[in-house]
């Protein structure tokens, strides 16, 4: 179910306890400002999340509210895990929902990474 933006972090939601170690996943990266993990649904061949160690609902929580040293690493974690992945050549795309209308279904910040076949057009026409 889409989540308002906006709303307070809930600190029940799924990516804060997969921080915690309540719930196990496959991480394929992790630093002080981002861990990054496999999809358990994933939409393409290769399909990772990557999400803030911080408690962000949103892009815009956390370009409004993260640090300077938060959003660099959190920004070097994402383009890390690509090329890590091999992905930048042939290429990859980054997807950030934010709020109901995007489709945002965990209150947490978090970039999805598809890649492994060609993605065609960025939104269904």
């Amino acid at each position: 179910m889409p989540i308002d933006a906006t709303l307070p972090y809930d600190d029940a939601n799924i990516f804060a306890r997969i921080l915690r170690g309540e719930i196990p996943c496959t991480r394929v990266y992790e630093d002080d400002h981002a861990l990054a993990f496999n999809d358990i649904n994933p939409q393409a061949p290769h399909h990772v999340l990557v999400i803030p160690t911080g408690r962000y609902v949103s892009w815009d929580d956390f370009s409004a509210n993260a640090s300077d040293a938060e959003i660099s690493g959190f920004v070097r974690a994402v383009g890390a895990v690509a090329r890590a992945a091999g992905l930048v050549e042939p290429g990859y795309r980054l997807l950030a929902n934010v709020g109901g209308d995007a489709h945002q279904e965990v209150p947490h910040l978090h970039v999805h990474i598809f890649g492994g076949r060609p993605l065609g057009p960025m939104l269904a026409r």
